[in-house]
């Protein structure tokens, strides 16, 4: 599809600004509108209201609370300003026809709640790969409960692109739905290629409908079976790397709390290793 609305969640965490950057190089490339949210909680103060602490002191320490929460927002705002300005993208809460904008909502409220919320109202969700690889309460709201595709990209990436990508196959009905719903990401690809493994592929016919199936849509694809490793996702990942592709397409087990990625493997590795995009359907 045509992408007219993609949903970011900010998060919290370190390299801030260089996922600022990313986000906002992805939807300069896809020519779209681009949601920025950040939600946040002031602390409540009915807390100290147990603690018999004087009305004024209350006072003062919510004055102190507010004063912080504005701060914080107004430190991302004129971030955010300024990276879109890096980047060569216009700014603006409005549809601007033909061109790409991109715009930071200010929430308050609990985070998890709002991105599970917000991220229903976008045709795809981006978000950064989360520390370590180990998945947040936010990011799994983001990717499971938004019922949209997702890219998970890199925390740092300063180059997005689609020409070249890989698919990992595991014949399975979330990889199937994920080569669909990046049928029009995989139209601007000038190469396209395939890989999967022995243990899901035992007849090469299914390989072959797949290209054909592609092939109806004017995209021409290659294909690879190759060997797993011990190590989940590694397969995917090397043969991405080895190959300079700029993205990869797999399907993701929403079931099981994004625990699987293709080759029957836990995502940790994918999201602590690749230094590559992953589009990501479940």
């Amino acid at each position: 599809m045509n992408y007219k609305k993609i949903f970011f969640p900010i998060g919290g965490g370190d390299e801030l600004e260089e996922r600022l950057y990313a986000a906002l190089l992805i939807a300069k490339t896809f020519e779209t509108n681009l949601e920025i949210l950040q939600c946040g909680l002031k602390s409540n103060i009915s807390m100290y209201k147990t603690m018999s602490i004087p009305r004024d002191i209350l006072n003062k320490i919510d004055e102190v609370v507010d004063s912080k929460y504005e701060e914080d927002n107004n430190e991302l705002q004129a971030l955010f300003e300024k990276v879109a300005l890096e980047v060569d993208i216009n700014i603006s809460s409005g549809a601007l026809k033909e061109k790409a904008f991109a715009y930071l909502k200010i929430r308050e409220g609990l985070r998890s709640t709002l991105i599970e919320q917000e991220s229903k109202f976008c045709d795809l969700v981006i978000a950064a790969a989360p520390p370590a690889g180990v998945t947040t309460a936010t990011f799994e709201n983001a990717v499971l409960k938004s019922g949209k595709s997702v890219l998970m990209f890199p925390r740092i990436m300063r180059k997005f692109s689609l020409d070249s990508i890989i698919i990992g196959w595991n014949n399975s009905t979330e990889a199937s739905r994920a080569i669909t719903s990046s049928i029009e990401l995989l139209k601007k690809a000038q190469r396209v290629h395939i890989v999967s493994s022995p243990e899901y592929v035992e007849d090469h016919e299914i390989m072959t409908s797949l290209i054909n199936y592609l092939k109806l849509h004017g995209i021409d694809a290659s294909y690879d079976i190759v060997k797993t490793t011990r190590i989940p996702g590694q397969a995917l990942l090397d043969t991405a790397l080895d190959g300079n592709f700029d993205l990869i397409v797999a399907g993701a087990y929403g079931h099981k709390g994004l625990k699987e990625l293709m080759f029957g493997g836990a995502t940790r590795y994918l999201l602590e290793k690749s230094t590559l995009p992953i589009f990501m359907s479940y």
